[in-house]
């Protein structure tokens, strides 16, 4: 607490320069509050003093500044005074209760900013508490109000933000403050005024301690009445915990003595300077006028009648009085403990009556659950008893079932085997006696090709390895089936079936087997593939596929060799995998069609152009499979139409399969096809050439109702453009020797 005499620096809590402690107000804002108790809490102790700021936001310049009581009910106060004095009243109750003195300052300004920085670096104020912005502003402006003072305030001063008790941003003094505040002298008066008050109300006190016993109820109530405004304000309902920070209303107003001081800014243009902040905001001159409202002489004259008229009656019976009122107190005291204890023994027996009564409530309802609980288990019970004899009855049965179908079961499966048995047997007889090929052991093989030796493997293809030997003085390609083939067997049964049962020139001769390994005996065809043949190995050596007339050919007879299955009775054959790897040509060049393995019999009805037979898997080469067969599944005789045109399209480019349909009809399009024959092959008849690209790319059709008939239309046109050629053979032939 402040006592008389003290230098008015002892009452700065921080030591070097002013020390003072500036919190910026706003009404019915939570962010001031907050700004406050962390303030009391953290930069000011007892007895000290912090300055409450308020800027009163005008829309004209003022130019007066006045310095008053803000707790006087004088009629010469300012208008200010009263509009403001509820709400630093409110901020005075919670400094009461933590021992701080308050001085008020209230600012009339445009701009609230500035109107803060420049009067703290007026004021030489070194540390300023401001409240996080609320939702309706920082004492009624812009959310960024906080930030913007932080940058203007002056460079002497801590600028604290609180948001929610707690430090949001701050921004540390660089100096000390370059002058005292002007503010000491007002708190020097306001701490003499607030020592007067005390030792008046202390003088008035030890009067009127000893009170004569015959005093009035109604003197004692106006002696009480005058001892509280004397003081001049009440806290009696405030929160006793120091950390409640809920204000109470402007009608109860602080204990403490505060001062108020009104500030007003002139017209710049009007302006002294007295001095700068750190944002070179220059303060004027101002004019203040200090108006203090001291102690009424009515209220002291007051005090000294009181204490003479309490000396007085002081000197009459003092010792019956105070027995008086002591025993008094005691029957008072007796009686409020007889009563508070009978009020606390009601209260706990209607509470143990209630816990009963609840306890017993609770006891009725288990007791009903636990009733309806084994109700429920014996019906449980019987249903499951029931349940069990049914189940046993019905596994009885089940048993019994069981047994007749096992029997039933060995029965047919003894008599599946014995048919398997014959089956066997019967294959095996049509196995040995079938004449459609001759039959080879594994030895006779193993010998012809020495053990299937590397030196003798030609090539080796989805099915398996091929091997060049002699079988019977007779030169063959011995074709061996892969061990991890899945559909192996399949495809050698399906080779035995087709090829074995046809002879034609456009199809490779079967010549035997060994159905034991899943070994073909195919004749040997001296030139390999047309694919080895165009793009492999053998480009280079293979001269005469230099020659568009042989292409011609090999083109026809492809074609004639494909009509020859789709032809086949009683039923058609779709080669489905028709490339120019299973294409091999022989010691003259004429081309046979091989690897009939996924070769798929149609059946006759569905076999036309306008149905197919549905596949539930395609099966092909991708580049040559047709798109449609793929896509749907759906197979017929015009799916081998779309690889022969894709075939024909590199028999005349020389060209990989991909996307090579497109590339040719656009160089057809663009009058630009030359470019797209093989440079390998010379003088291509371009008119004949042309004619064979259409013809091809009709057959490559997306669509296969688009894709043109290989009996009526294809093979009619190649064996025109082969007569061509074969014309044009004899010519040259006759010219010279040398017809490539």
């Amino acid at each position: 607490m402040w006592l008389p005499g003290t230098k008015t620096a002892s009452i700065i809590k921080k030591g070097g320069g002013n020390g003072l402690v500036a919190v910026a107000i706003e009404k019915d804002n939570k962010g001031s509050r907050h700004a406050l108790k962390w303030a009391a809490d953290t930069l000011l102790s007892r007895g000290q003093t912090l300055v409450l700021i308020h800027v009163l936001h005008t829309t004209s310049p003022s130019h007066e500044a006045i310095i008053c009581n803000i707790n006087t009910n004088s009629p010469a106060a300012s208008p200010h005074v009263n509009i403001t004095k509820d709400l630093f009243r409110t901020f005075h109750c919670y400094c009461s209760r933590k021992d701080i003195q308050c001085l008020d300052v209230l600012l009339e300004d445009m701009d609230v900013v500035k109107g803060i920085t420049e009067y703290v670096s007026y004021a030489a104020i070194e540390n300023l508490v401001l409240g996080q912005a609320s939702r309706h502003g920082f004492i009624r402006f812009k959310s960024s109000t906080p930030s913007n003072i932080l940058k203007g305030a002056p460079d002497f001063c801590t600028v604290y933000v609180i948001s929610k008790g707690r430090i949001s941003s701050v921004r540390s003094a660089a100096r000390t403050a370059p002058h005292a505040s002007p503010l000491l002298r007002h708190i020097q008066i306001l701490h003499d005024e607030n020592a007067r008050e005390s030792e008046i109300s202390s003088k008035y006190n030890r009067a009127s301690i000893k009170p004569s016993s015959w005093q009035s109820e109604s003197m004692k109530q106006s002696q009480l009445g005058r001892r509280i405004n004397l003081s001049g304000r009440s806290c009696m309902d405030f929160p006793e915990s120091d950390s409640d920070i809920s204000f109470v209303s402007s009608e109860r107003p602080s204990s403490v003595r505060s001062s108020s001081v009104f500030y007003d800014y002139f017209d710049l243009h009007a302006r002294n300077p007295r001095t700068s902040t750190s944002s070179d905001h220059s303060l004027g001159s101002t004019r203040m006028r200090p108006k203090f409202s001291d102690l009424s002489s009515t209220d002291i004259s007051f005090s000294e009648d009181s204490r003479r008229s309490s000396v007085s009656s002081s000197l009459l019976n003092v010792d019956e009085a105070e027995a008086d009122m002591r025993s008094l107190k005691l029957e008072l005291k007796h009686t409020l403990e007889i009563y508070t204890t009978a009020c606390r023994e009601t209260l706990a027996a209607q509470q143990k009556l209630g816990e009963l009564q609840n306890w017993k409530i609770e006891e009725e309802k288990k007791m009903e659950e636990m009733q309806l609980s084994q109700e429920a288990a014996e019906a449980s019970v019987e249903q499951e008893k029931a349940r069990s004899k049914a189940a046993r009855e019905t596994a009885k049965a089940a048993k019994r079932i069981a047994r007749v179908e096992s029997s039933k079961r060995e029965s047919v499966k003894v008599k599946a085997l014995k048919e398997a048995e014959e089956m066997r047997k019967q294959l095996d007889n049509l196995t040995q006696n079938d004449k459609r090929y001759r039959r080879y052991t594994i030895e006779e093989i193993e010998r012809a090709t020495d053990m299937f030796s590397e030196a003798r493997k030609i090539g080796e293809g989805g099915y398996g390895p091929v091997y060049k030997c002699y079988l019977d003085h007779t030169q063959v390609a011995v074709k061996v089936l892969r061990q991890d083939s899945a559909q192996g067997e399949a495809q050698f049964q399906q080779e035995v079936n087709i090829l074995g049962c046809i002879r034609h020139p456009n199809m490779v001769l079967l010549i035997g087997a060994c159905a034991e390994h899943g070994i073909l005996v195919y004749e040997y065809m001296a030139k390999g593939s047309l694919e080895d043949c165009m793009f492999g190995k053998k480009k280079e050596k293979e001269g005469k596929m230099r020659s568009w007339k042989v292409r011609f050919g090999i083109a026809a007879e492809i074609a004639t060799g494909l009509l020859f299955l789709h032809q086949t009775k009683p039923e058609p054959l779709v080669h489905r995998d028709l490339k120019p790897g299973n294409i091999l040509l022989d010691q003259n060049y004429v081309s046979k069609i091989s690897d009939v393995g996924l070769a798929k019999l149609v059946p006759a009805a569905t076999a036309g152009n306008g149905t197919q037979c549905c596949m539930t898997a395609a099966a092909g080469t991708f580049c040559y499979i047709d798109p449609e067969y793929q896509q749907t599944g759906m197979l017929g005789v015009k799916s081998d139409v779309y690889s022969l045109g894709i075939i024909l399209l590199q028999l005349l480019t020389g060209r990989p399969a991909m996307g090579l349909a497109h590339q040719v009809e656009e160089s057809i399009k663009k009058d630009r096809f030359g470019e797209m024959l093989d440079p390998s092959v010379p003088d291509w008849p371009l008119e004949q050439a042309l004619c064979l690209a259409n013809l091809a790319l009709q057959c490559a059709q997306l669509r296969r109702k688009d894709r043109p008939d290989l009996a009526t239309l294809v093979l009619p046109r190649l064996q025109i453009l082969r007569d061509f050629a074969s014309l044009h053979s004899s010519t040259s032939s006759d010219q010279g020797p040398n017809d490539h």
